[in-house]
């Protein structure tokens, strides 16, 4: 079983539950055309000012989705 890593983006500002929200609807998309083996995305509101959105890959897949949606950090994925 290969590893399994979160990709994080970060937004800030008073609107950034919305835009962590709304990246997510982005993130499944993607995983959909891509059909990616995983279909693990979220969004947590941090405060009222900072919120990200994450979706999970696998070690395969992880350069190849880094390349091309440009997440602001990445941690080993804990289930």
């Amino acid at each position: 079983m290969s590893r399994k890593i979160k990709l994080i983006w970060d937004f800030r500002g008073p609107a950034a539950a919305k835009t962590a929200e709304h990246h997510e609807i982005h993130l499944k998309e993607y995983i959909v055309i891509e059909k990616l083996p995983l279909n693990i995305t979220g969004f947590k509101i941090i405060n009222d000012m900072h919120a990200t959105a994450f979706m999970v890959v696998t070690d395969e897949n992880m350069i190849q989705v880094r390349d091309a949606l440009k997440p602001h950090r990445g941690e080993v994925y804990i289930e």
